[in-house]
């Protein structure tokens, strides 16, 4: 190849290049990046939360079983003291 040809080559690619810039592909590429970026980190989260133990979940479950139970203890003495059958 002559250094013309290279000439011409090397200057059609940074035309080329250049191009490319005015349209915005660098900016969708930055934007493509953040975005990739962002769902990776959510992804490995998303994937640590579903791993919560039997254990955790049983715990959670008592706890709630638990808080039911003394919600309606409250009501029963609440009903009792207001409208009970000394009233």
């Amino acid at each position: 190849m002559s250094s013309a040809s290279r000439a011409w080559i090397v200057a059609t690619s940074i035309g080329v290049v250049e191009a490319l810039k005015d349209q915005g592909v660098c900016r969708w590429n930055s934007a493509l990046r953040s975005i990739q970026h962002h769902t990776k980190a959510n992804l490995r989260s998303y994937s640590q939360a579903k791993k919560i133990s039997a254990s955790q979940y049983s715990k959670n479950k008592l706890e709630d079983w638990k808080l039911k139970q003394s919600e309606e203890s409250l009501r029963t003495v609440m009903y009792l003291s207001c409208w009970g059958p000394n009233k």
